[in-house]
């Protein structure tokens, strides 16, 4: 599988299946080498990622993440080799514990403790039988980790991780405790806006989802932000750190950074300074950045 050094993290939650199709075409088409979607409130990621691979030619489909709770070991190996088999490997399996409110609130499960519940589902989603076609070359699996212990988990039972809401900084410590050979998938949010006070708005509606969710948190207390930086809508010196927003070359930068402390491909998560939550993603800096046209 080659995902490339560039992709793309897009919740397509708010489109018609058709108008999926169509942004992922022109995901496709700008050259970049994956589409991640995340799993909430909205389709069944895989079911989705089935569809978009349907209609696309070149295009990996990534996770990120599916949800542990929404379907046993068992049911998540089946799709991920189904997934592989019909598209000739162009499916990723990225894998999380989600959070507590949408576990057990939402989903009505039982939350468990996050490193230990993952290794159970790897364990038993590697041993999983399946009497259907294959190909040869077992898919690969990445895992939404944050702290040491989830990434050394990834290290040993997966292929790599795919943190989300992270640093540079975040990126070196990870590579440090996955090692070579892993894949090290972070993902940026980006923001093509250069008035300070338009654009740290804009990432504070998107931030707001993340900041109540002690997940996060917890990783951006290790990374030096405080308790006062995560309240209030966020610190400037939070969201600054979370979303790399400026001028085109300023957002190069930050993923440059990326790449310098060891992430093999960086996944931009395109925001927009629209105030109306249904409005699409701002797609203009996706077309600057297109690895075909650069």
């Amino acid at each position: 599988m080659q995902i490339g050094k560039l992709g793309v993290w897009m919740s397509q939650e708010m489109l018609t299946a058709a108008d999926a199709v169509a942004q992922a075409r022109r995901v496709e088409a700008w050259g970049y080498g994956a589409l991640w979607q995340p799993e909430a409130l909205g389709r069944n990621v895989l079911v989705h990622s089935g569809w978009i691979l349907a209609h696309t030619t070149s295009l990996v489909v990534a996770t990120g993440i599916a949800n542990i709770y929404g379907r046993d070991a068992m049911a998540c190996a089946g799709a991920q080799l189904a997934l592989a088999e019909a598209s000739n490997n162009r499916f990723l399996l990225g894998l999380g514990v989600s959070h507590m409110p949408l576990v057990e609130g939402v989903r009505r499960h039982a939350y468990g403790k996050p490193v230990a519940t993952m290794r159970e589902y790897l364990t038993a989603k590697a041993s999983a039988p399946y009497m259907a076609p294959r190909l040869g070359a077992t898919p690969p699996t990445l895992v939404a980790a944050l702290g040491p212990k989830m990434l050394a988990l990834s290290a040993e039972l997966a292929d790599g991780a795919h943190p989300y809401n992270v640093t540079p900084e975040h990126t070196a410590r990870a590579r440090g405790i996955l090692g070579p050979g892993k894949l090290l998938c972070p993902e940026q949010m980006v923001l093509l806006e250069t008035d300070p006070a338009t654009a740290r708005a804009a990432a504070r509606r998107t931030l707001a989802v993340y900041l109540p969710l002690p997940n996060y948190a917890n990783n951006w207390f290790t990374l030096g932000f405080t308790s006062d930086d995560v309240a209030n809508g966020g610190s400037d010196r939070l969201v600054d750190a979370m979303v790399a927003w400026g001028d085109e070359g300023a957002i190069r930068a930050r993923i440059q950074a990326h790449w310098d402390a060891g992430a093999d491909h960086v996944c931009i998560q395109p925001l927009s300074v629209a105030e109306d939550p249904m409005a699409p993603a701002d797609e203009r800096i996706l077309e600057l950045l297109a690895p075909a046209r650069n």
